[in-house]
């Protein structure tokens, strides 16, 4: 029986190929920190949360156009609800009948039945108070 001596300078693979042997030299890393690795089903996971981020940006840029527009829309009834209310006090106002006559004097010039009217014309012929 012939026993065949194992070279130093290279080995056998199974497939019948040689390679000279090399020392593996480690890596090079930071101490304390731990390798990186990304498997298959982490990456998958990433693409996925990815896609799901890239389609909910346009959604939430509408919401917050909305709470915007919301917003915009709550103060302009705010200054509305104030003005109609000072438009209803003017018209309680102009309801009274001592308004009334005081507007008829002032703006038409009316006077009573027994009353003699005089009007005096302002210098320049300007139109009446801005009440009327």
């Amino acid at each position: 029986m012939a026993t065949v001596a194992p070279s130093t300078a290279a080995h056998s693979n199974p497939g019948g190929s040689t390679k000279p042997d090399r020392p593996r030299t480690p890596v090079a890393r930071e101490p304390g920190r731990p390798r990186v690795r990304i498997t298959g089903r982490a990456a998958l996971l990433l693409v996925v949360v990815l896609i799901v981020l890239s389609f909910s940006i346009s959604p939430l840029r509408a919401y917050r156009a909305q709470r915007a527009r919301i917003a915009e829309l709550e103060r302009n009834t705010q200054v509305l609800v104030k003005a109609n209310g000072d438009l209803e006090r003017r018209i309680a106002e102009l309801h009274s009948p001592q308004d009334l006559e005081r507007l008829a004097r002032e703006c038409l010039g009316m006077v009573k039945g027994d009353q003699i009217a005089f009007v005096t014309v302002p210098v320049g012929g300007g139109p009446p108070s801005a009440d009327c």
